[in-house]
């Protein structure tokens, strides 16, 4: 028997769980949740260190993407970890908190897109967190949803020294980075919550879905397959979807909202009819309407490592190894501590590239430990180290995606052209120097052993040799968006409303929709702007 809802979700991930608690907060609307995983009922997800278990594998849990290989990155295909499941990715990333830079949001504004500026968006930000202990309240929100807490870690003494050398390298430290000053080195805020079993990942799922699930007028499927959405002429009006095999089709009264990430939803609207025609006719898909936008824009941050070995025996390669790993696993099942009740990403910083920019432009991830794969395919080197993690916040380099087949259980095709653009490695080139001269300052001398990453094969001062390593090593640092753009120009796929160009009931809301990638973590503004839309929706229905 066909279904009828009010709204229709298509994904429940980091906006997906929002829009389906707060759509369902008014008991006259019937809401229909439609997720391709499963639940987060993984023990894996919910304890902080989990998700060094699920990001290295495909899985139920992880779709495990890989992108086509191509010359920038020299012919590499690489590893997509992206979230399947109740949660999506805010159920297996590293939990860091990051909102952007308030010029990114001033930046769509100026784009043209009207209630997107860091004013307009921020208290959205507020509405959504609920911040653990002392932060500025007019940066910060206190009685949301979404736990956030800052790190208070006191049992891995190489925090404090990053953050000394930090300074000793000419860097400021900052108190928050979401508050108002980004640029500097500091302890990161993470969306965990302590509970009374021990500190908890708090994901979209936790925060958002499981406290509504009860909503009678709140509806949830699992495990299904979204084929397309269905139209009667321009307007959307359901959804066909498979679940164990089975063909079912839910009709929407109101609207349809896909929230199935960067990946997901321009798949979705292809597969639907709504496209780049060209593109469509390769695989007999007809179209229902034309939007060349859809699957391009592709932005991404790419990472790449500095390490050093350290010379002494405290880092966490103390819980590294299979017998380590399980007895750290035991200590935070039995007492909800050591080394499993944190992620191991703990500190961070945001500097300029170079003098000559304006704000900051590179992201850094401190860690102890020292791996020789930043998703830890490889395992973890017996021998302590440290490293950080750097990307370039903002690069220029654009790439898309398209569909394999019309098959809606085939991946699709993802093309990110990283470093196409040259500014963008010249911008990584000298962020990773400069993360390499902070490793060098002396707060690290006590510490610091031989140089891991790059190798001694690299001389990190000649151009050629570091741009040949970063070709060949870097990955992605797990923020893809801009698939669906939002704008007004002819590559844009939704309006400022985030509604559907030339489509009636329309929206895409999730990180896809970001015209340009913000200069931090995406899990906190793809919940913003799943907060932004629900109240555009309600307001607009009202």
């Amino acid at each position: 028997m066909e279904r009828n809802f009010d709204y229709i979700v298509v994904g429940a991930g980091s906006a997906g769980c929002v829009m389906a608690n707060r759509l369902s907060e008014l008991e006259d609307n019937s809401v229909l949740s439609i997720e391709a995983g499963g639940k987060d009922s993984n023990f894996f997800i919910h304890m902080p260190s989990g998700y060094s278990q699920i990001v290295p594998k495909k899985s139920n849990l992880n779709y495990g993407y890989e992108t086509q290989p191509e010359s920038t990155t020299n012919d590499r295909a690489l590893y997509w970890p992206r979230g399947k499941g109740w949660g999506g990715s805010s159920s297996i990333n590293a939990m860091v908190y990051i909102r952007g830079h308030s010029y990114d949001y001033n930046l769509w504004r100026q784009m043209g897109n009207i209630g997107w500026s860091y004013e307009d968006v921020l208290p959205y930000f507020k509405k959504a967190e609920s911040f653990q202990g002392e932060g500025d309240e007019d940066f910060h929100g206190f009685d949301g949803p979404l736990n956030v807490k800052k790190s208070s870690r006191t049992d891995d003494p190489l925090l404090d020294v990053f953050l000394e050398a930090g300074q000793q390298a000419g860097f400021p430290l900052t108190e928050d980075f979401n508050g108002k000053d980004q640029e500097g080195f500091s302890r990161y805020e993470h969306t965990m919550k302590d509970t009374r079993f021990g500190p908890r990942r708090w994901s979209a799922a936790r925060a958002y879905l499981h406290p509504v699930l009860k909503r009678k007028n709140l509806s949830t499927e699992v495990n299904v397959q979204v084929n397309k959405i269905i139209f009667e002429g321009k307007k959307a009006v359901g959804v066909e979807f498979q679940k164990k095999g089975q063909l079912q089709t839910c009709k929407a009264n109101k609207e349809i909202i896909i929230s199935a990430g960067a990946i997901n939803s321009p798949q979705i609207l292809m597969n639907s009819g709504i496209g780049d025609s060209e593109e469509l006719a390769k695989h007999g898909i007809k179209v229902v309407h034309e939007l060349k936008g859809v699957g391009k824009n592709l932005q991404d941050h790419y990472g790449v490592l500095s390490s050093f070995y350290a010379t002494q025996p405290i880092t966490l390669h103390r819980s590294a190894g299979l017998i380590n790993t399980g007895l750290s696993g035991i200590k935070y099942l039995m007492f909800g501590s050591g080394d499993a009740a944190y992620p191991p990403t703990s500190a961070g910083a945001f500097f300029k590239s170079s003098p000559d920019k304006d704000i900051p432009d590179t992201q850094l991830h401190f860690t102890s430990i020292q791996t020789d794969d930043l998703h830890g395919r490889e395992g973890v080197d017996k021998r302590h180290g440290f490293t950080a993690v750097i990307y370039i916040c903002r690069p220029q380099s654009r790439g898309y995606l398209t569909l394999k087949s019309s098959n809606p259980g085939d991946a699709p095709l993802m093309y990110p052209n990283y470093l196409s653009e040259e500014q963008d490695m010249i911008d990584t080139r000298n962020a990773l120097r400069e993360t390499r001269r902070v490793f060098l300052q002396p707060a690290f001398d006590p510490y610091r052993g031989e140089q891991k990453k790059p190798g001694s094969d690299v001389n990190v001062e000649d151009d050629d040799q570091l741009d040949e390593w970063i070709r060949n090593t870097g990955e992605t640092l797990y923020h893809p968006v801009g698939t669906c753009k939002m704008g007004e120009d002819n590559m844009a796929v939704v309006n400022s409303d985030l509604q559907v160009h030339g489509i009636e009931g329309l929206r895409v809301v999730d990180a896809s929709i970001m015209p340009t990638l913000i200069g931090g973590n995406t899990n906190a503004p793809t919940i913003m702007i799943a907060e932004k839309a629900a109240d555009s929706i309600r307001q607009s229905k009202t």
